[in-house]
């Protein structure tokens, strides 16, 4: 995954360029570069690190002129350095290019260009595009019909910028795959891979669809499909706060974002319930119609297939509708569910969760489940995604744009839009009566409320943070629900301060991971389910007995923990189903200040990039 942008103006290109990259730089912080054409050439500034590196050197070395691309990387072909950071140049340096994706297919077509006599500099993929580009080109003299006919050889994903010295007055974009969007100023234009980096700018927006074309001039553009030919398309508004794309005053987005859930969940709930007054009393969707056909009253089961925290919203998802629909669920991790030959019926219900809308794995899923004939479902947080646009039906999770790469409002959003679906089956099915399922909706409408109350209250999280945030080993453990969550709560840890972190269902504590625990470890206990309370009050003496430090994440009222425990978080009491959108967010805060006092940066993980586009 890697950032692109993309201006065509009267500005001079280089700052818009910087700052729409600021905006993207969660999508890949190893390299960063510009190609600006100033009057005579295309002007290259590339640097190895992180983009302020880039600033930096561009206030020694100026770049000035009305037309430019820029990148800011995520590595998979090459290592991170200078020579392998975008854009790439033909030999000349008269064409540059900027690619987000993964060209399949490049080692023969860099064996072919080398035979052509064309030397190449780097070690990346995207390389080959801007030589494959000017070798048609050199046949065209049409930079357009050159991209055209680029695009006929390259197998894989892509998201392109391409600007060539000969036309300085036009910005050539396509994609496949990987997403990219085009924005349509007042004698402006702009590219990007993502909505925040045009926001500053315009609200008027055009998603690419599979193999377009966009050809972006000062006063217009036109879009093109793989042959040439013109496509109409109607502009999207977008009526996102700008404010809502910045940090807003916290001193990380992650923090931000984490503060935000309340409105977010609001924003998802809402518009789906019908009202009596004050009182939800029926779950509505626009993007579902659950009252024709049969294909909610007739499903056999339901299959989540997801990658990441999705795939743990799936877990949860799992335990919801078996609980609240009595509905089998299958849930699958996207990237083994393509490869393993899976059973599906034309009467399933096949979910798929992607914030980003763009995840490689949970694409190829969705695929294949179309193939089979199941009927596809899309939770995703971005409008125009091709995950929206490929499911048969959508579920927009409202959560606004997430920036830092630790998803913490994308999952509870997730988690709202799946209790949704659940209560809706239930009822359909007449699984549930009318009076316990306008109470779970009442129940359900009162969690952003509760949310808010325990981010009131988060000083006692913070101060065991203090004295816990050096074990070496932190492991979460749960049962029903709380299994299922912390999955999340174990991964969420890992992600930002790089402490070993698992999860692991209670019950399973003798059964292996009791041989892990010792005086470095911490134990954190979910523990949601009144039922299940002394057993999990057992599980925690027995780590502590072992020298383990112990936290419990609960909503008992009782003090049935304060013995066996060294500190418990209390939070609100709620309907058990309901509780997993509630334990998350100790568990969120206990991540975000372990990285801060390891000394890490929550909101750029190691490693990591906001969302897999490529396999």
């Amino acid at each position: 995954m890697c950032g692109i942008v993309g201006y065509i103006g009267s500005k001079n290109a280089t700052p818009v360029l910087v700052n729409a990259l600021k905006k993207l730089e969660y999508r890949g912080y190893d390299s960063a570069g510009i190609a600006v054409y100033d009057g005579q050439d295309i002007v290259v500034r590339k640097i190895k690190g992180a983009l302020k590196g880039l600033e930096e050197k561009l206030t020694r070395e100026t770049v000035e002129g009305a037309m430019g691309i820029g990148h800011t990387r995520w590595a998979t072909h090459g290592e991170p350095s200078e020579t392998n950071a975008h854009p790439h140049l033909n030999e000349a340096g008269t064409i540059a290019v900027v690619h987000n994706g993964i060209i399949e297919n490049y080692a023969p077509l860099k064996s072919w260009l080398q035979g052509q006599g064309i030397v190449f500099k780097s070690q990346t993929d995207t390389e080959v595009i801007a030589h494959l580009v000017n070798y048609h080109y050199n046949n065209t003299h049409d930079i357009v019909k050159a991209v055209l006919e680029s695009l006929k050889q390259l197998e894989g994903s892509y998201a392109l910028g391409v600007v060539c010295k000969d036309y300085p007055d036009r910005l050539v974009a396509a994609r496949k795959e990987a997403p990219l969007i085009v924005g349509l100023g007042n004698g402006e234009n702009f590219i990007a891979s993502d909505i925040p980096a045009v926001l500053e700018y315009t609200r008027e927006v055009i998603f690419l669809d599979q193999r377009e074309v966009a050809v972006l001039y000062n006063d217009h553009i036109d879009l093109l499909d793989e042959n040439g030919n013109h496509v109409r398309k109607d502009p999207y508004h977008v009526d996102w706060d700008l404010s809502s794309a910045e940090k807003g005053g916290y001193e990380h987005f992650m923090l931000k974002e984490i503060h935000e859930q309340p409105k977010a969940l609001l924003d998802t709930l809402r518009p789906r319930l019908v009202f009596d007054g004050e009182k939800p009393v029926d779950i509505k969707f626009d993007e579902i119609d659950f009252e024709t056909g049969d294909v909610w009253k007739n499903a056999r089961r339901v299959v989540i297939t997801a990658c990441g925290t999705a795939y743990h919203a799936g877990m949860v998802g799992k335990y919801a509708f078996e609980k609240l629909a009595r509905m089998p669920v299958a849930v699958d991790v996207a990237s083994e569910f393509r490869y393993r030959n899976p059973i599906l019926n034309k009467d399933d219900i096949f979910i798929v969760i992607s914030q980003s809308g763009e995840t490689a794995d949970t694409l190829a899923a969705l695929r294949l489940a179309k193939s089979s004939g199941a009927h596809v479902i899309a939770i995703t947080n971005c409008v125009g995604s091709t995950v929206s646009r490929e499911a048969d039906d959508v579920v927009y999770t409202w959560a606004g744009p997430e920036i830092a790469v630790a998803s913490t409002k994308a999952y509870t959003t997730q988690l709202a839009c799946l209790y949704l679906l659940a209560l809706k089956s239930a009822y359909l099915r007449g699984i549930m009566d009318a009076g316990e399922y306008r109470r779970l909706l009442a129940e359900l409408y009162t969690i952003p409320e509760k949310v808010q109350q325990i981010l009131d209250d988060k000083s006692d999280i913070q101060r065991f943070v203090s004295k816990n945030f050096n074990k070496e080993k932190v492991f979460y453990m749960g049962r029903q629900f709380d299994s299922a969550s912390s999955l999340e709560c174990a991964l969420k840890l890992k992600e930002v301060s790089y402490m070993h972190s698992e999860a692991f269902a209670a019950g399973e504590l003798k059964h292996g991971p009791i041989a892990l625990i010792d005086t470095s470890t911490l134990c954190v206990a979910l523990a949601t389910e009144p039922a299940l309370f002394d057993k999990l009050a057992s599980n925690i003496v027995e780590v502590k007995t072992r020298g383990a430090a112990t936290f419990v994440i609960t909503q008992d009222t009782s003090g049935a923990f304060d013995q066996a425990a060294d500190a418990v978080i209390n939070i609100p009491e709620t309907e058990t189903a309901f509780e997993s959108m509630l334990s998350i967010i100790p568990a969120q805060l206990f991540a975000y200040y372990c990285a801060i006092m390891r000394g890490n940066d929550p909101d750029k993980p190691r490693n990591l990039a906001k969302s897999v586009t490529v396999e």
